[in-house]
């Protein structure tokens, strides 16, 4: 199968490109200021931004599948604009999209949220989260929406990486012990979308961890496999002292996980130390 990858210079595009080739697809993914180095993948440029370069790209590789890994947080140019744009050019040209979106799009005052969940977000990055899903669903009905949390990996993530520094001293901060949430290990993540691609899904799918732990679990956690000194790590509650935004949201992935032949492990699991 021909796959592009969108955002495949991100954190979890590179997984799912090295998946991907693993698998024995003809991969392209996009960047945008740098390539990628993985063998087999051919890269392009791609700002979601301009619509014509959304076309060139989906001209130049000729996919049967895309899936959307990019996001610039809070900037809707890329995040809502330009999903929008690239979910009308796949359906255009009768290819398979595959949108990964995020837990973000809901507020957190019902907690629990199944695949039936409305958006209701309270973050700029919410917004336009939701903003590319509802437009997706009208545009692309065909699409898979597929909400994620926090990815994690093998100390690579953007999250390990804070972890790495607060506990060496090279950062201020407070994890905090009521931002809960359900975390995924990249490579479950990247399997699992690249499942999708080749099923016969649409609509809202969840993949998700089956663990909801806070901030500072989580912290502890990924202290305690590299090796880390997590008493370092110094606890808070965001509601006393953090910035607005969603406290506990947990996406159920139940539903979803049903259908698919990968397993979507919690973080107590894919973080425990070896022995």
């Amino acid at each position: 199968m021909n796959i592009l990858i969108v955002g495949g210079s991100g954190f979890l595009g590179r997984e799912l490109a090295q998946q991907a080739v693993t698998t024995g697809h003809a991969v392209t993914a996009t960047f945008a200021t740098t390539a990628g180095d993985i063998p087999g993948v051919h890269w392009l440029p791609l700002d979601l931004r301009h619509s014509e370069e959304i076309t060139l790209a989906l001209a130049r590789a000729r996919p049967d599948v895309v899936i959307n890994a990019a996001s610039r947080k809070a900037d809707w140019a890329t995040t809502a604009d330009g999903a929008i744009g690239l979910a009308m050019a796949v359906t255009r040209q009768g290819g398979r999209l595959v949108h990964v979106s995020s837990d973000a799009v809901f507020s957190g005052a019902a907690i629990r949220y199944d695949e039936s969940a409305t958006p209701d977000p309270i973050t700029p990055y919410g917004a336009a989260k939701a903003a590319a899903e509802t437009a997706i669903r009208i545009l692309a009905p065909a699409a898979v929406i597929a909400r994620t949390s926090l990815i994690i990996g093998e100390g690579d993530s953007e999250h390990e990486a804070l972890i790495h520094d607060l506990a060496a001293g090279r950062r201020d901060g407070v994890l905090f012990t009521d931002d809960i949430r359900c975390p995924v290990h990249g490579t479950d993540l990247a399997q699992a979308l690249l499942e999708l691609t080749t099923s016969d899904h649409t609509g809202v799918c969840h993949l998700a961890g089956s663990d909801a732990i806070s901030r500072h679990e989580l912290g502890v956690l990924i202290a305690d496999r590299d090796g880390l000194d997590h008493a370092q790590l110094t606890a808070g509650r965001r509601a006393d002292t953090g910035p607005p935004g969603p406290l506990d949201v947990r996406l159920d992935s139940t539903r979803t996980q049903r259908t698919l032949h990968t397993t979507l492990r919690g973080a107590r699991d894919f973080l425990r130390r070896e022995q």
